[in-house]
């Protein structure tokens, strides 16, 4: 069922009207028509050929640099080593020219879909670029990699990897304004898997019925628990994103040579509705675009300055603000408890609420210090800055002043903002929180941030030159100075590269970097 209305849900779209598509679980005596199923209906809004805007095009861009500076910065780590090393053992296949490799010279290509990992785990390495937070969080710039990697190995040119790109965010964002995977403890990726899917159809036009089945085995390769989140938290999580890439240039793959997918695969009894999500019962209702609506669902997307989870990034500056207006709050000697009022969401993932002691661990991993805001917000008391490399070294969680101020911030859920958290207004939609710092001698400092300075709507919103210089920034110390300049000339030009030049679309790291950053060997 289908109807002309405004979106529903947690989100909000760049367009006043949407068609709302409803997805509930169907009896297999029903014989729900494929043509009924939310799977069709994404993939004909990946086969509908219509023009991408200029603001979204330019959006694009800045996601694609945005991209590569973060995977830039995580170029020597050794799980985006390891996931490098695994994509270089596996040459191009015979059915096109292969993909580039991040760090890799433009000339050194590897199969598109490991190409996908690989650059999949450097972008997600760092958790530092763009965002969408509705019913269900995301980070849809996951869906360039492998867009990237398909468009460089099949020969397409700029202008249809923008267009593929356009679809992957539109899809990305219209499920996670509807269908929460959190809530049920079904990790986020397993929107990217569709999206992903989708975006490959429209890069590659790809009929109705060939996007379809790659969607269904798409998702119903990338749905996975939430444990990847939780407690001790691991080296897979940047791996996660780059296997949902992964499993979607396979499933178009299969796809396009005929191979069909379970049907239907959201709406089915035995489905991912009726078994992961909200049981049998379930009714969703998904906003898509309508037929020959322009897909803009990048434009409600934002991204990150801080190098940490997006619920963190507004309590990053409102710590330091703090910092520059009270700077006795970092002094654990003067402090008696700092809490910090916020989202459900911010409370049970990244706060006290989640239970986990790993959170306050000074021994715990990158990964975990990541999700835990206790931290994050003490040592941006502390350091008046957050950085990526500097804010999560051993030494700093280990710091004995840090350690006792960390242990006094705790978190607890305000109905208010959680409820703006989910409203659908964007202009009062809010992902930060309130804190009170009560010092030992009775004095009471209270403060709140609404929105990060980089939000759209924050105090410094990022525009081109913010993702130029934080490309820069992150690219300096791996790059070598030329290399900063080329890939910058052409991630600009993207809309307009011949499919010749595609292949520029990568980052080669500085000689020697690579070389000296881990080498793990498998099986490969």
């Amino acid at each position: 069922m289908q109807s002309r209305c405004n979106a529903s849900g947690p989100g909000t779209r760049q367009n006043d009207w949407v068609r709302s598509v409803r997805v509930r679980v169907s009896r297999s005596e029903e014989l729900l028509a494929r043509e009924d199923q939310l799977a069709w209906r994404i993939a004909e809004v990946a086969a509908d050929p219509v023009p991408v805007d200029g603001d979204v095009a330019d959006m694009i861009v800045n996601r694609v640099i945005d991209n590569a500076a973060v995977a830039a910065a995580a170029l020597p780590r050794r799980p985006v080593a390891s996931a490098r090393s695994q994509a270089l053992a596996h040459p191009p296949s015979s059915g096109g020219a292969g993909a580039t490799v991040f760090g890799m010279p433009e000339e050194r290509r590897v199969s598109p879909e490991w190409a996908a990992w690989a650059n999949g785990v450097a972008v997600r390495e760092l958790d530092f670029h763009d965002t969408f937070l509705a019913a269900e969080y995301s980070h849809p710039a996951d869906n360039i990699p492998p867009l990237v990697a398909v468009a460089q190995h099949a020969g397409r040119g700029g202008a249809e990897l923008v267009r593929g790109i356009a679809t992957g965010y539109e899809i990305q964002i219209d499920l996670a304004r509807a269908i929460s995977l959190h809530r049920h403890k079904i990790d986020h990726v397993a929107h990217l898997g569709p999206s992903a899917a989708a975006g490959i159809g429209t890069l590659l036009g790809l009929d109705v019925p060939v996007v379809f089945q790659a969607v269904g085995q798409a998702l119903h390769t990338t749905t996975a628990t939430r444990q990847s989140r939780k407690g001790e938290i691991s080296t897979w999580k940047a791996h996660a994103p780059a296997f949902a890439g992964k499993m979607a240039v396979e499933a178009v793959d299969r796809a396009m040579r005929g191979e069909t997918s379970p049907t239907p695969i959201y709406e089915g009894e035995d489905g991912v509705i009726a078994w992961l999500l909200d049981g049998p019962e379930a009714a969703y209702d998904v906003p898509l675009p309508e037929s020959g609506e322009r897909k803009r669902a990048i434009l409600d997307s934002y991204t990150k300055e801080h190098s940490a989870e997006y619920q963190a990034q507004a309590l990053i500056d409102l710590a330091r603000r703090l910092h520059r207006e009270h700077p006795e709050v970092a002094d654990p000697a003067r402090v008696e408890s700092i809490l910090l009022a916020t989202s459900h969401h911010t409370h049970h993932v990244i706060g006290s609420g989640a239970n986990d002691p790993q959170k306050y661990d000074p021994r715990a991993s990158r990964e975990t210090l990541d999700h835990s805001i206790p931290y994050i917000f003490a040592v941006a008391l502390q350091d008046g800055e957050w950085h990526h490399v500097r804010s999560y070294a051993p030494e700093r969680a280990s710091r004995p002043d840090t350690v006792a101020l960390w242990q006094k911030v705790r978190t607890a859920e305000d109905p208010e903002w959680t409820r703006r958290y989910h409203s659908p207004d964007p202009a009062e939609r809010a992902f930060g929180g309130r804190v009170v710092v009560t010092l030992t001698d009775g004095t009471v400092i209270a403060d709140e941030l609404a929105v990060a300075d980089a939000h759209p709507l924050g105090a410094r919103p990022f525009g081109r030159a913010d993702y130029v210089a934080k490309f820069r920034t992150l690219a300096e110390d791996v790059l070598e100075p030329a290399e900063i300049e080329r890939f910058l000339d052409v991630a600009q030009r993207l809309p307009e590269l011949p499919p010749a030049e595609l292949g520029g679309l990568t980052i080669t790291a500085r000689p020697g970097l690579l070389e000296s950053a881990p080498a793990p060997k498998g099986l490969f």
